[in-house]
């Protein structure tokens, strides 16, 4: 249910120009006080965007939001398996959840670019409450059915698919160009440590309580972000493609995709780990029992490995913000990614596995991170809804597919070749594309000379 917390040919240099001025007043960036003559210079934050008290107040809810949903997604997968007996159900219960995230999140980010962000957050993250708080008063009073947990769980993917692009470019509301690779980073920490911590409380919760608990705890979590949002002091800003029909404004930001070099790239890369790559996860519960012969518990290791892995890589990323480049990492972080999920493939031994299977995860999030920073500070402001939609549809719309054909290469020739033909696509597409844009100028680098 989370979400997951991202063409080579023709890149030419040429179609930097079908990029649009920022149309967002310059003071919008949050500027630092200036330091009275004779003092020294304190030392720039180590966690940058951690100084804008409005980033501080939505990481927060963020933070306990994500552990709610987590559970709430935990407590779902159970509750249909009690009500179904069925593995089939389960899988179309989550099916159901990722759909409309294939099919809205164009149109979310367009919706995003021509409203309040914080508003349309605000009014999406109260339909989540309602979403969790109905579900949750089904189970507790004995009516729920597979087919209401169903027909919510669409429900919360259609919220998803527009809350999504419009929270993702929100973030450079809250902190500004300098610090947005740090908040970048930030996120996909919490992300990652509430993967850790939510099905654990979880598990905890529906072992002593019951499972509608874990609905109503969701619930409660969003009552903190919602409390966040208010909390934020932000100055007055105007949504761009006011005057653009919703078709238009659409193409408009295909077209940007499409005909400039890196984002069109970075989509591309984006694709290829969301189909190949990212599908090893929701398999962990086979390479667990096939390839390493381990129960539940070998199984829970290896899934706080790839966590834990996850969180250090975005901790590490969030430190140095702006001043580390972001492309070099995110292709280096494809070429180790690729070369783990091989070598996780191929080892007999368990424990080998697990730190593998960690350091993919740490490899995942250098590459994710830098994906969307790039994309983001190279945005124009006006557009950059309509590219974190369009970045959405690719990364998690198409995680079905890869979770599809990873289980059918399981399914026909062992969870071993599933697992490397993934990381061989991965390597082989972060090298290709590297190549290709080798010499293709960075837009900043340009407008520097």
């Amino acid at each position: 249910m989370p979400a997951r917390d991202g063409g080579t040919a023709g890149c030419e240099a040429g179609a930097d120009a079908t990029r649009r001025p920022a149309v967002l007043p310059p003071a919008a960036t949050p500027v630092p006080d200036p330091v009275p003559s004779g003092v020294p210079p304190k030392p720039r934050f180590r966690f940058g965007a951690l100084r804008h008290r409005n980033f501080r107040i939505f990481l927060g809810g963020q933070f306990l939001s994500l552990i709610g949903t987590w559970m709430q997604s935990v407590a779902q997968g159970w509750l249909v398996l009690q009500l179904t007996d069925s593995p089939f159900q389960v899988g179309l219960v989550t099916t159901l959840s990722s759909l409309p995230v294939l099919l809205f999140t164009l149109p979310g980010g367009v919706v995003a670019d021509r409203m309040d962000k914080r508003r349309l957050i605000f009014l999406l993250q109260a339909g989540m409450l309602g979403e969790a708080l109905m579900l949750g008063t089904l189970t507790a009073t004995g009516r729920v059915t597979v087919g209401w947990v169903m027909a919510l769980a669409f429900a919360y993917g259609l919220l998803t698919a527009f809350e999504v692009p419009a929270r993702q470019s929100f973030v450079v509301e809250l902190v500004g160009k300098q610090d947005l690779p740090s908040a970048i980073a930030l996120n996909s920490t919490a992300f990652n440590l509430t993967r850790v911590l939510g099905p654990s409380v979880a598990g905890a919760l529906i072992a002593t309580v019951g499972i509608a608990a874990c609905f109503f705890v969701n619930a409660a979590s969003y009552v903190a972000v919602l409390a966040g949002l208010a909390l934020l002091r932000l100055p007055p800003r105007e949504p761009g493609g006011v005057g653009a029909s919703p078709w238009e404004a659409l193409a408009e930001g295909i077209r940007y995709v499409r005909d400039t070099p890196w984002p069109r790239a970075l989509i591309l890369v984006t694709a290829t780990f969301s189909v190949f790559g990212y599908a090893s996860l929701p398999m962990l519960p086979v390479f667990a029992r096939d390839a390493l012969a381990t129960g539940a518990g070998g199984y829970g290791l290896l899934v706080a490995s790839v966590g834990v892995g996850a969180a250090a890589g975005a901790l590490a990323l969030a430190g140095p913000g702006s001043r580390v480049e972001r492309r070099p990492l995110l292709f280096a972080g494809g070429v180790l990614f690729g070369i783990f999920l091989i070598g996780a493939a191929a080892t007999r031994s368990y424990w080998l596995a697990a730190l593998l299977l960690g350091l993919t995860g740490l490899a995942m999030i250098l590459t994710n991170v830098s994906v969307n920073t790039v994309l983001q500070m190279e945005a124009p402001d006006d557009l950059r809804g309509r590219v974190m939609g369009f970045y959405s549809f690719v990364a998690l719309g198409m995680a079905p597919f890869g979770a599809l054909q990873m289980g059918w290469l399981a399914d026909h020739l062992g969870i071993r070749t599933a697992y490397a033909v993934g990381g061989a696509a991965c390597l082989g597409t972060s090298l290709f594309i590297a190549w290709r844009m080798r010499r293709v100028p960075h837009p900043r680098r340009k407008e520097a000379a």
